[in-house]
């Protein structure tokens, strides 16, 4: 049976571990063909042959978001490889926790650079592809929910997932005229290696603020985009879901 994305082609950046390689799978479960990104050979190699063992179409291409030129070749590799691109899922990120007081230039920069250049230059090379293929399309910026309340000790993540916010709206409203639809999904504190590192004390201070009291799963983000990537999204953009449990409402 053909699923609800059966022919289309998504990207999904970041998408070796965590809430990438769930969006991955979910994706290609509905029947998209998905091309996954990063910047771990193996741990790529890893996704496509899970993915290839349950006969799905998988690509995968070691690839840094930061890198215009990696930008450009990805997407080319995804249009080689399936003819087109539909479907850009900015996840790619990174943390690199601190006091503002105590924060290096490069923390700084590189999370500034990962999470929100990063998700610019893709969404410029993907865009491009869009309007020549005439026939719409969906990106779907993974932001957080450190963007929309802010995060102790994470200045430069919540900067750079607030700036993608904005970037997601601005996006939405110059896109549309080609009927390209530009949504954010906002992750509360999931289950996945990034959270993994969180402090003890830390985690159990934000898992009492979770008026669910439990953390998410990297699942349950995936849904979201899978919504956001489909047919019942066609008349949503410029948004902001967020999938947190009610750490912020």
């Amino acid at each position: 049976m053909k699923g609800p994305l059966d022919g289309k082609v998504a990207i999904v950046t970041g998408g070796g571990r965590g809430i990438g390689a769930a969006v991955g799978a979910r994706l290609a479960e509905d029947g998209a063909a998905v091309v996954v990104s990063g910047r771990d050979g193996d741990r790529l190699q890893r996704m496509v042959k899970d993915l290839e063992a349950q006969g799905r179409a998988v690509l995968g291409v070691v690839a840094d978001v930061v890198s215009r030129d990696d930008c450009d070749r990805l997407v080319s590799a995804a249009r080689q490889q399936f003819g087109r691109v539909d479907i850009l899922v900015n996840n790619a990120g990174v943390t690199h926790d601190e006091l503002l007081v105590r924060m290096k230039d490069e923390d700084w920069d590189r999370v500034i650079e990962v999470n929100l250049r990063g998700a610019f230059l893709m969404t410029r090379a993907v865009s491009k592809v869009l309007v020549r293929q005439k026939g719409g399309g969906r990106i779907i910026n993974i932001t957080s929910t450190a963007g929309a309340m802010g995060n102790a000790g994470q200045v430069n993540y919540s900067a750079a997932k607030a700036g993608l916010i904005g970037f997601t709206k601005s996006a939405a409203r110059e896109l549309a005229h080609w009927s390209i639809l530009v949504n954010a999904v906002a992750p509360g504190l999931i289950e996945t290696d990034m959270t993994a590192n969180i402090p003890a004390a830390a985690r159990e201070s934000l898992m009492a603020q979770v008026p669910l009291k439990r953390i998410g799963t990297p699942h349950e983000v995936a849904e979201m985009v899978r919504f956001l990537a489909g047919d019942g999204a066609a008349y949503v953009t410029g948004q902001v879901f967020h999938v947190n449990g009610g750490l912020y409402m």
